[in-house]
């Protein structure tokens, strides 16, 4: 069987994209159980994590402008390098430092951090329009597996993270993630073949902005996507476990790290499964554009009532039993799987809105927006558990939901935008 012409530099996108996702989560799981113990509350934990989200949304609507002018090869290197300088320079935080100068360090490593994962995220989604084939729905299966890929490795780094934890303790995990991924960097540098453009002087940093309605839309949906799942997330469901399952012991705050490592692990890599396997789902090779419109408009309304019925659920029992948690995990695995299969729709979506010439900018002004919601649900994830509990962060992506399924209603296929020209 013949490989397609792009397939190889496709794979060592793929691989270098693996390695970075896999040190960031274990950086995420980290970061969060440590400074938990360490007794900081829901929003001071949030606040560790605003930096890499605003770096995010700064990050993605300059990447574009970059790597059209720089070539993609360049910023993917860069936020490989970047990431390791990241882990090195966390493992110098020391526990003497007060809250408030421990906070700002982290916020600041975060804040690097998040610029490194965006710079990588543009790099090789953006190769992806680039390499794929163009018949046989080449584009919705190779982002569906560059995207459901990185999301179950990012899930096996929530469990690793964990488990460095509770083995090695804070400090030797980041160094050993560091000198892993600083060796990936320079086998991905040697091996990268040809395939990528170098980049085109004439690139201007104002054409970033998109005039596109669709990739409007489908950006502010994307925003409300990825905050509704984050408002949960990344404190809420945490925190609401681990106070469930330690007792304040060593063994039992153990045990707990790897409960909550296990269930991200396994949520994020359920989630990455059925991204990948979306293009089947959605039997999508046989689908029109309009096909695919109304697909991503059902599963976006199919959505709301995962979150809702959980918030009423928790709302209504007030003390957390054995029976209540079955139902929250089970509950959030099905979240899980609907958001795949929407965050899947999404990522085919960008791509065949944007052309190859303005695709790195679409793509970076795209998951600016993507940023820009995990930035919201980061903060409302910490402020909502800290006011009304795991309830109220549900709840509130139901509404975020809400919302994003109103902006996915708003696409149009380029036939119904032709025809109303």
């Amino acid at each position: 069987m013949t490989r397609p012409a792009g397939f190889t530099a496709y794979i060592t996108v793929t691989a270098a994209y693996w390695a970075f996702m896999l040190t960031d989560g274990a950086l995420r799981m980290l970061v969060l159980l440590h400074f938990h113990t360490l007794g900081f509350s829901p929003v001071q934990l949030a606040y560790l994590f605003v930096f890499y989200e605003i770096a995010g949304v700064i990050t993605n609507l300059s990447a574009g402008w970059i790597a059209a002018r720089f070539g993609l090869t360049s910023t993917l290197y860069a936020g490989l390098t970047l990431q390791v300088v990241a882990l090195l320079a966390l493992a110098q935080l020391d526990p003497a430092w007060s809250i408030t100068a421990s906070v700002v360090f982290v916020m600041l490593v975060q804040g690097a951090s998040g610029v490194a994962k965006d710079l990588a995220k543009m790099s090789s989604k953006s190769a992806v329009k680039i390499l794929a084939p163009t018949n046989d729905g080449g584009l919705f299966r190779w982002v569906a597996i560059l995207t459901g890929s990185k999301n179950a490795v990012k899930g096996g780094g929530f469990l690793l993270g964990a488990a460095l934890l509770a083995a090695f303790g804070f400090v030797p995990s980041v160094l050993t993630m560091a000198a892993i991924l600083f060796v990936i960097l320079i086998c991905v540098m040697i091996g990268m073949p040809s395939g990528l453009p170098a980049g085109r002087k004439d690139a201007k940093f104002a054409d970033v902005l998109s005039k596109n309605r669709n990739i409007n839309w489908l950006s502010a949906a994307r925003l409300f996507l990825f905050g509704a799942r984050d408002v949960w997330f990344v404190v809420g469901i945490p925190i609401y476990f681990y106070a469930v399952l330690s007792d304040g012991s060593v063994d039992s705050k153990r045990a707990a790290f790897f409960m909550i490592g296990t269930f991200m692990a396994v949520w994020t890599i359920l989630y990455g499964v059925v991204q990948g396997w979306a293009p089947r789902i959605l039997r999508a090779v046989s689908r029109t554009e309009t096909q695919i419109l109304d697909q991503a408009k059902r599963w976006a309304g199919g959505l709301i009532a995962v979150p809702m019925l959980l918030a009423a659920l928790v709302w209504v029992t007030p003390v957390p039993s054995t029976t209540l948690t079955i139902i929250i995990v089970m509950g959030l695995l099905i979240f899980g799987g609907i958001f795949a299969v929407n965050s899947a729709l999404h990522s085919f979506l960008i791509l065949n809105f944007t052309d190859k010439n303005r695709v790195t900018m679409d793509v970076g002004f795209y998951y600016m927006a993507n940023a820009a919601g995990r930035l919201i649900g980061t903060l409302l994830s910490g402020l909502t558990y800290q006011i009304g509990g795991l309830a109220m962060c549900l709840g509130t992506a139901a509404v975020m939901i809400t919302l994003s399924w109103l902006c996915v209603a708003k696409l149009k296929s380029a036939q119904t935008l032709k025809a109303t020209a």
